[in-house]
């Protein structure tokens, strides 16, 4: 496993390769400061497999960053670690791509079983964005959009699991796991997993 942190605290950098390394003690670790020196290493290293940053480092407004960032490293699964709990950026995060959004006031457990979740494919979503509806009477009916199976299906994924994961909760294979995300996502007009959850939280059906 190949991953690149960025953070600009080097100790809080030293101490979650120390975690990581307890996840996978084979994995290659690339560490930056900034946002610019993670460009450069995107520039010049290939094929990561996760990324981890912090959206307040300070030398590029942290969307424009992200935005080149995902274009660089496709591939990689990407993740917000910061001590902001913002909403907006939580929200905007999410919706760019990432698969997780972490806080730093985590505890070492919540941050590793997130990792552990990521890595498997799943999506953190942290507990503050749950239940971020509107109000009940702006979405009355909007749950009858969704099968039974879909709406069970969408819990699951707001709860971050892989399909795998999924399949084993719902006992039925991982292809029909992929069938019912797929309607999903076009049913309320999603591109991905991670905006589904936004998606239907905006419109109350979780």
């Amino acid at each position: 496993m190949k991953v690149l942190i960025a953070d600009e605290h080097a100790l809080f950098r030293d101490g979650l390769a120390l975690l990581i390394e307890q996840l996978d003690a084979t994995a290659t670790i690339l560490q930056a400061g900034n946002f610019t020196q993670v460009l450069k290493i995107l520039d010049s290293e290939h094929k990561f497999d996760l990324i981890i940053i912090d959206l307040d480092m300070q030398d590029i407004a942290w969307e424009k960053a992200f935005d080149a960032i995902r274009a660089k490293a496709k591939e990689a699964r990407l993740v917000v670690i910061s001590a902001s709990e913002n909403v907006h950026n939580i929200r905007e995060s999410l919706e760019k791509g990432a698969s997780g959004y972490i806080t730093k006031r985590a505890e070492t457990k919540i941050l590793s079983n997130a990792l552990k979740l990521i890595l498997d494919g799943g999506t953190y979503i942290p507990p503050i964005m749950l239940g971020k509806n509107v109000d009940a009477s702006e979405t009355r009916g909007k749950s009858k959009m969704l099968t039974n199976r879909q709406s069970q299906v969408l819990g699951l994924v707001a709860k971050g699991m892989s399909n795998k994961q999924i399949a084993y909760e719902m006992g039925v294979s991982e292809a029909t796991v992929k069938l019912h995300i797929n309607a999903l996502l076009r049913a309320i007009s999603a591109t991905n997993r991670t905006q589904a959850v936004i998606v239907a939280q905006k419109m109350g059906l979780i």
